[in-house]
C-alpha cells in the first residue's frame, strides 16, 4: 500500500473511533435516572427492576413520565445516528459510520459510563436508532410494540417481539447490509437484557401494565 492509502485508512479509523466515543457518551446520559432524581430525589436503580428505562420510571412517576422518558431515550438513539449519517457517511463504506454510532449509543444506554455501567434495556433507544436508519422500519416496530403491549398488558413482551422484527424488516425494505447486521445485533442485545423478563413471562409472573 502507498503512504497515501495508509494515511486514508488511518484517518478513517480515527473518525470511526471518534464516532464510537461520541455516541457512547451520548448514550450514557441517564435520562430516566436524571428525571427521577430531580423530581423525587431517589435513585431509580434502587426501585423495581433497577433499570433506568421508561418502564421502571413509570413505577415512580406514572404514565406521563413513562412516555416522556421513552421519547427522550428514542431521541438519544436517533440524534447521533442522524448526525453521523449526514456529516460522516463514507462513499466506499456507505452506512458503516451511522451503524457504528447506533451500536455505541445503545452500548452507552445499557452500560452507561456515568452510572457505573448499569442502565436501561435499550428498547426505546434501539427503536430510535432504527428510525434514524430507516424510518418505516422503526415506525412499524413502534406500532407493533404499542399493539402487543396494549393487547397483552406486558411491556416486555411488546418490546421483545418488536425488536425481534428489526432484522427481518430491514431485509424486507432492502436496506444496507450494515443496517441489517446492526438490526440483528440490536435484537440479540435487547433480548439478552430481557432474559429475566422472558423467564417471568414463561412462569406467568411478569408484571402487567396497570390500567
Amino acid at each position: 500500500m502507498t503512504p497515501d492509502i495508509i494515511a486514508d485508512i488511518a484517518l478513517l479509523v480515527l473518525k470511526l473511533i471518534g464516532v464510537a466515543i461520541s455516541a457512547y457518551l451520548i448514550g450514557s446520559i441517564p435520562t430516566g435516572y436524571i428525571i427521577v432524581k430531580a423530581l423525587k430525589g431517589i435513585d431509580i436503580r434502587e426501585i423495581g427492576s433497577g433499570s433506568t428505562g421508561a418502564t421502571n420510571v413509570k413505577r415512580v412517576l406514572g404514565t406521563k413520565w413513562f412516555f416522556i422518558v421513552m421519547i427522550l431515550d428514542a431521541l438519544k438513539g436517533a440524534i447521533p445516528v442522524l448526525l453521523t449519517a449526514h456529516y460522516l457517511n463514507f462513499t466506499h463504506f456507505k452506512g458503516l459510520s451511522p451503524v457504528i454510532a447506533a451500536l455505541f449509543v445503545i452500548i452507552g444506554h445499557c452500560r452507561p459510563l456515568f452510572l457505573k455501567f448499569k442502565g436501561g434495556k435499550s428498547v426505546a433507544t434501539g427503536i430510535g436508532t432504527i428510525i434514524a436508519l430507516c424510518w418505516p422500519v422503526g415506525l412499524i416496530m413502534a406500532a407493533v410494540w404499542g399493539i402487543i403491549t396494549y393487547l397483552s398488558k406486558y411491556v416486555s413482551l411488546g418490546s421483545i417481539i418488536a425488536i425481534s422484527m428489526a432484522p427481518i424488516l430491514m431485509n424486507l425494505f432492502d436496506q444496507n447490509i450494515y443496517y441489517i447486521y446492526f438490526a440483528a445485533i440490536c435484537a440479540i442485545v435487547v433480548i439478552i437484557l430481557h432474559k429475566d423478563n422472558i423467564k417471568r413471562l414463561v412462569e406467568g409472573k411478569e408484571n402487567k401494565v396497570r390500567e
